[in-house]
């Protein structure tokens, strides 16, 4: 017999395939009424397969539930303690995407300091003719500050070497083995630094943690860029700074209500926007998709995850 998996929201169709293949696959998404469905059969449901999410509610839903393997290296909207109160392991997707959002955050830092998408636009409103596009920020040589040091914010800091920068960092706690300077105080290390690049885990701990104080202490020549959660920081601090000029400006590639993204920010011509788009390449959303699947192929073959939440 098939272990019975559910699958909640939509995945890669391709992995959609895979896991259909090896296990017995329910997509809760093809039920008129998911909740009615849940309360008559959820506790058919062994495996949970989901597109980040997992709150309480659905893990009652489903009693027999022994594992969950979720898409994305985030488990914020996954309820882990529900899970661990049941003894169900949560498999997340780490190190895979790594390389992709710390690229897609140094391409950030560059093109809001030198104002490329703006420039773009500049040029193909037929600007250029009527004068000189205005002199930008360089990024080279600049002081990072990062916000989590941890797998992600490492490939930062590895190709933030690369442009000569001075890099510190902010973790509630010092990170062992690394020669990268620990600022105790947020507040402090946006005062040091030319860039914030925020890559921390989201959640009730981290919420607003970048807030009005942080922001004014970043300043009118210091940018934000955040490629973690938007909960992280305010968003209404947020566009209130740049609408101020009190912050330089922002690359975003998260938002608080994502998709919705306030019009406040799309006004701005010093914010790069980007739609969550970090882990997304061809290359790096397959390597997902397959520690999807070999996550839930390990636990039931093995009683274990390649990697846990």
């Amino acid at each position: 017999m098939k272990p019975r998996v559910l699958q909640y929201g939509r995945l890669m169709p391709s992995l959609e395939k895979q896991l259909a293949e090896a296990f017995d696959l329910h997509r809760l998404v093809d039920e008129a009424d998911p909740s009615a469905f849940l309360a008559q059969r959820g506790a058919e449901f062994v495996g949970l397969a989901t597109a980040g999410f997992a709150d309480a509610a659905l893990i009652a839903a489903c009693p027999k539930l022994k594992v969950i393997s979720s898409f994305g290296v985030g488990v914020d909207k996954i309820d882990l303690k529900a899970a661990a109160e049941r003894g169900i392991p949560v498999g997340n997707t780490p190190d895979v995407l790594n390389d992709c959002v710390a690229d897609l955050a140094i391409g950030l830092m560059i093109d809001v300091a030198r104002g490329i998408g703006a420039s773009e636009r500049y040029l193909r409103a037929g600007s250029w003719p009527k004068g000189a596009y205005p002199l930008q920020r360089r990024m080279s040589g600049k002081k990072l500050g990062i916000l989590g040091l941890g797998r992600i914010g490492h490939a930062i800091a590895k190709r933030a070497l690369a442009f000569d920068m001075d890099i510190r960092y902010h973790n509630r706690r010092a990170v062992a083995d690394t020669s990268i300077a620990h600022e105790p105080s947020l507040v402090e290390l946006a005062r040091w630094c030319d860039f914030l690049v925020v890559i921390s885990a989201g959640g009730a701990g981290t919420k607003h943690l970048v807030n009005e104080e942080v922001l004014n202490a970043l300043g009118p020549e210091g940018f934000l860029i955040n490629v973690a959660r938007g909960s992280v920081v305010d968003e209404p601090a947020l566009v209130r700074a740049l609408q101020d000029k009190r912050l330089g400006g922002a690359g975003l590639d998260v938002f608080e209500n994502e998709p919705q993204v306030p019009a406040e920010l799309m006004a701005l011509d010093n914010v790069v926007l980007v739609p969550h788009i970090g882990s997304a390449t061809v290359e790096t959303r397959a390597a997902m998709a397959q520690r999807v699947f070999d996550n839930l192929k390990s636990y039931f073959s093995t009683g274990k995850l390649i990697s846990q939440a």
